[in-house]
């Protein structure tokens, strides 16, 4: 049986889980100590107006309904972002990046972990000294 993650705290604590990242999403996965298999999906604002938002979430719950009873991690939780692409994307190649992704996770492979760029404004300068 699925459920559903509704607490901020579990979305964050699957943050720092394993990150698979495919064209249309990215699967994080992170261990819940005997809760089952659940799942959460986050799709933000940067995607499109809330017609493309929930067409997105529809699309990823069906996926998700369809392949996590049998190709989910157990014991763990699973949190699809959306990304651009994945609005577009046709369906089948959706299911076929999932079915990969939850191998890899499985395989306890996720992808580099590569810095981000530091936001604009947190870059600690030295003052710049003028002529005298």
């Amino acid at each position: 049986m699925l459920k559903i993650l509704t607490k901020r705290a579990d979305f964050l604590a699957a943050n720092k889980g394993l990150r698979n990242a495919k064209v249309g999403f990215v699967l994080l996965t992170r261990p819940n100590k005997g809760e089952g298999v659940r799942y959460g999906i986050t799709v933000t604002k940067k995607i499109g107006n809330a017609v493309v938002r929930n067409r997105m979430k529809r699309r990823f719950r069906e996926l998700l309904r369809e392949h996590l009873p049998q190709g989910g991690l157990l014991d763990h939780d699973h949190v699809l972002i959306g990304r651009s692409g994945g609005v577009e994307r046709d369906f089948a190649h959706l299911a076929e990046d999932l079915v990969d992704v939850l191998e890899r996770a499985k395989l306890g492979k996720g992808d580099s972990t590569r810095r981000r760029r530091p936001r604009k404004g947190s870059i600690k300068r030295a003052p710049v000294k003028g002529p005298k």
